[in-house]
């Protein structure tokens, strides 16, 4: 009897957890795709939210119902395409390096994913870019695009510049959340990305978590810091309330 009612306790905060949000399809350039809508009252800003190196999954549903109780509608983004979920690290290697070696189509994915966010009633002329890890590097890909998007936000993503990119089309502000003891993304690209930053002369903020790891936001996860995940989200939210306040 106790297993059966372990298993309802679970099946209920699942459903809980999906309950202000819905899944939606939508295409880029004639590729399906499968976002994550959560939404909010009407003419509230919204947060653009692009997943890890392991496609949309639990984490990033989590992530936007917790922006969506703070009252943002929230689009979780597909930059992989419907089905696509990989669980191998070869796979996901494969997926996002695909998007590494074709800058374009990242950039027109996001823009795609806030297309469909504006179709469905989210108020994109008020909106904030975020993303984690490779999420985090997409979101400095569109930063540098030069996209009307009032902030970007990065937690423990990738911060290199490609060859031949710089920030001087950058429109909006950025928020830079970083793990000292990352060793995927190491001080010396955050450094380099701070001078970068300061030479075309970004509205920006960079902080750095001493003792954190890559990945420390990620619920379960080996690398987890709760009293980093708690830190950082609460600038994350003052930052949302400064840069998408209306004027």
């Amino acid at each position: 009897m106790k297993s059966i009612l372990v298993v309802i306790s679970a099946l209920v905060v699942a459903v809980s957890a999906h309950a202000g949000g819905r899944f939606v399809s939508y295409e880029v350039k004639g590729a399906l795709y499968e976002g994550y809508y959560a939404p909010a009252s009407d003419g509230a800003p919204v947060v653009l939210l692009i997943h890890d190196w392991d496609g949309l999954t639990d984490y990033e549903v989590k992530r936007s119902e917790m922006l969506a109780r703070m009252g943002y509608a929230v689009f979780a983004a597909d930059l992989f395409g419907a089905g696509v979920r990989p669980t191998r690290v070869e796979d996901k290697r494969q997926h996002t390096g695909e998007l590494y070696q074709d800058r374009g189509k990242m950039r027109a994915l996001i823009s795609g994913a806030l297309e469909k966010a504006k179709s469905l009633g989210a108020d994109t002329g008020r909106a904030v870019v975020m993303g984690y890890c490779f999420g985090g590097a997409a979101v400095l890909e569109y930063a540098r695009s030069g996209a009307d998007i009032k902030g970007f936000v990065s937690f423990h993503g990738g911060l290199s510049t490609p060859a031949g990119q710089d920030y001087a089309k950058t429109r909006g502000r950025l928020l830079i959340l970083h793990g000292g003891a990352d060793s995927v993304v190491t001080m010396d690209d955050f450094a380099r990305l701070a001078g970068e930053l300061e030479q075309a002369r970004v509205p920006h903020e960079m902080i750095v978590y001493g003792g954190a790891p890559h990945a420390f936001t990620v619920f379960g996860g080996d690398r987890y810091r709760k009293d980093v995940d708690r830190k950082s989200w609460r600038r994350f939210a003052e930052f949302l309330a400064d840069t998408l306040k209306k004027k």
